[in-house]
């Protein structure tokens, strides 16, 4: 990479993450190398980009509009790149953030075909089931799962799957508490809820096109789904839950499905690009292999 084009990357990387130690780590520099390039971009330009102090960076004005083209020229000339060498020749990172359980029993068993087909792209995966500063955080595409509209509206956007949601319990739980024969029941149980995905205190249930909701009683909030499934199995509530998260432990009687009769929404399953509605070949590569694969997987 030219001197310019180093500097424009780094200096992109720095701004976006916030952290001049960040982004040498992210780019495999020293934070000497990465403070010297950024300076030297500055000094050529003849302005202030980064406002640093011992606690933060934030971005100048000029620095703001200076990002802004820098991020575009990046991913042109990455797309320039990557159109000569042809879809097949995909080289580089991407970065791929999921949710814990649905990345594990879904996403991460259907990449194994896309790496041997591009043998030079690295797939570098971030698994949390809290919401991340994608920007910051330097993540190319986004696997998210939940209900309703996206909250980055900003960020371009592809559905991927639908997958059936269900409501689950123990044996334990349901020995101690017996069964609730509809949803209405469900108000009289404890109930584990889930922050954000698609933990909610009110459960829509439609039946014979009937659509009831419930507000349940949510005794345990938890925020990562294998957390959810723990709390479920020890026998402390009842829980929604995708088929996907759920298979394994309804398959050996860990837990139990319950009001079989009535259906609710399916979970939806989004790719998101930070980067805007026109991702970079590779990106657009994974996505595509991920929206084949993804699509029937727990319906």
């Amino acid at each position: 990479m030219s001197d310019r084009w180093q500097e424009m990357a780094v200096f992109v990387r720095v701004a976006e993450s916030g952290s001049l130690s960040r982004a040498a780590r992210e780019m495999n520099l020293s934070q000497p190398s990465v403070s010297r390039i950024v300076g030297t971009l500055e000094a050529r330009l003849g302005i202030t980009l980064l406002l640093r102090t011992t606690r933060s960076i934030s971005l100048t004005e000029a620095g703001t509009l200076y990002l802004d083209r820098a991020r575009t020229l990046l991913a042109e000339m990455e797309e320039a790149e990557q159109s000569a060498r042809g879809v097949d020749s995909l080289h580089g990172v991407i970065r791929l953030a999921m949710p814990v359980l649905y990345g594990s029993r879904a996403v991460i068993p259907a990449l194994a075909t896309f790496l041997t087909r591009h043998p030079d792209l690295r797939v570098e995966i971030i698994m949390s089931d809290a919401r991340q500063n994608l920007i910051a955080d330097g993540v190319d595409v986004a696997i998210r799962l939940g209900m309703g509209p996206l909250d980055d509206s900003t960020f371009g956007s592809r559905r991927l799957a639908l997958v059936e949601r269900l409501v689950v319990a123990a044996p334990a739980y349901i020995s101690a508490h017996g069964t609730p024969a509809n949803p209405a029941e469900l108000a009289g149980h404890a109930c584990i809820v889930q922050h954000g995905l698609f933990g909610r205190e009110s459960w829509r249930f439609t039946h014979n096109q009937a659509v009831t909701s419930v507000d349940v009683s949510a005794k345990l909030w938890i925020n990562s789904a294998p957390g959810i499934m723990a709390a479920t199995v020890a026998g402390l509530g009842i829980a929604l839950a995708t088929r996907v998260m759920a298979a394994e432990e309804l398959r050996t009687g860990e837990l139990t499905q319950l009001l079989k009769p009535y259906r609710l929404d399916p979970a939806e399953v989004h790719a998101i690009f930070p980067a805007g509605p026109k991702p970079s070949a590779k990106v657009r590569a994974i996505v595509d292999h991920l929206a084949e694969n993804l699509t029937f997987i727990g319906e």
